[in-house]
């Protein structure tokens, strides 16, 4: 009987002390930050060989076309002659952050650079990318800063190993830019953007200064773009309005001359788990800054300022590539064209692919790379070659006659690691 007791007393004491104990408190929620900041980049070496002298960015690590027949005295072509070079200057450093929100709108920016340098004599010294931020609402955003032309779409580019990330074919570059973009619906947005050329600039014309057509010019280039997206596929069509004046004076003369011209822009691309294609288009004059063919003429009379006229160019460009998570390889085919100008016999022919009395009429490429991949590491050998046809210029600003075509295989190996 008393072992009885002693154990009901005891189960007792047990339950009331269950019952009077209390619940652990809950763990309180942690606040989201206000403020995230991180790193990223990527470590790279580019090992590079070309049969062929060709107009260059960088020691050779950026080739834009093999360089015309030039004969010595014993008929030897002087640029038919082989280049190499080992070069890390294309390394990355970037931080983005994000911030409290403004106006109801999610904050970010980005500020990234590399070794490349602004010009050949500061090569490996750092130089600024992007530097922007954005104000992102439900259906609205606002990006004010440098960052890419609105004609490089980050979703469609080529996928090259080279540098040149199809050059020539595929506008580059960024700039000073404020970019408004609606949403209308999930997949179909508009972009507003007004813009003003500094690293990447505009042709100069004589007695002018880097950029002076530019920021002479009360008016920014504007450009306007369509772009549909969802899961498999992107594509855009963007129409750009550029206005610049070259000089205030010319001829010793107060001048408002200014260089009006339009470009129109088109791409796709379309991915899957396995595979992805993409396709670029662009048409239109005085597109130097995109570092593209042409650029614009002067015309002068005796007496008179010198007036202007943009210079048309087409490209295109197609790439097609796997989706292995180790192994990607990819093929890449672009051509770009000098179309001219409407008003013949120009003074003077400001832009790229001139020489004298030649020019370059065409230029193609065609390029083979696989992919190896693991981790955040990455080993892309790539073959390349580049040909150009070089011709005397007609009137028009055009090349036919005494056509000489000329090219350049280049080999490359481009090794990184990201971060």
């Amino acid at each position: 009987m008393k072992k009885l007791l002693l154990l009901t007393f005891a189960i007792g004491s047990l339950s009331g002390h269950a019952q009077t104990t209390p619940a652990p408190a809950a763990t309180p929620a942690t606040p989201a930050k206000e403020w995230d900041v991180s790193m990223y980049g990527f470590i790279r070496t580019d090992y590079i060989w070309d049969t062929r002298r060709s107009a260059q960015v960088r020691e050779y690590n950026l080739n834009l076309y093999p360089l015309d027949e030039q004969l010595d005295a014993n008929g030897d072509d002087l640029n038919d002659a082989g280049a190499s070079n080992f070069l890390s200057v294309v390394s990355r450093l970037g931080v983005k952050a994000k911030g409290p929100n403004v106006w109801g709108a999610k904050t970010s920016g980005t500020l990234e650079g590399d070794f490349f340098g602004n010009t050949e004599a500061t090569i490996g010294l750092f130089r600024l990318r992007h530097a922007y931020v954005t104000l992102d609402w439900e259906k609205t955003s606002l990006t004010l800063g440098q960052t890419w032309y609105p004609t490089f779409i980050p979703e469609v580019f080529p996928g090259v190993a080279n540098f040149s990330t199809g050059i020539m074919f595929n506008p580059f570059g960024w700039v000073s830019q404020a970019r408004i973009k609606q949403n209308f619906t999930k997949e179909l947005s508009f972009a507003l953007t007004a813009y003003k050329e500094r690293e990447f600039t505009t042709a100069t014309a004589t007695g002018g200064t880097q950029n002076s057509a530019s920021f002479n010019s009360p008016l920014p280039t504007l450009h306007g773009q369509f772009q549909f997206k969802n899961t498999n596929w992107i594509a855009g069509l963007g129409f750009e309005y550029k206005s610049l004046q070259p000089l205030t004076v010319s001829n010793g003369l107060a001048t408002s001359e200014k260089v009006n011209t339009t470009s129109v822009v088109g791409y796709f691309k379309y991915n899957n788990d396995k595979f992805h294609i993409k396709a670029y288009g662009i048409s239109g004059k005085n597109m130097y800054n995109l570092v593209m063919l042409g650029g614009f003429a002067g015309y002068t009379v005796p007496g008179e300022v010198e007036t202007y006229e943009g210079i048309k160019t087409t490209a295109m460009w197609v790439d097609i590539a796997s989706n292995g998570k180790s192994v990607a390889p990819g093929l890449f085919f672009g051509y770009t064209k000098t179309d001219g100008v409407s008003k013949d016999n120009p003074t003077t022919l400001y832009g790229r692919g001139f020489a004298g009395t030649r020019g370059v009429d065409n230029v193609m490429r065609v390029s083979g790379r696989v992919d190896f991949k693991q981790n955040k590491f990455r080993i892309t050998p790539e073959i390349e070659y580049t040909g150009a046809t070089w011709g005397d210029i007609k009137p028009d600003a055009t090349f036919d006659g005494n056509n000489k075509k000329v090219g350049n295989f280049r080999a490359m190996i481009s090794c990184a690691y990201s971060f």
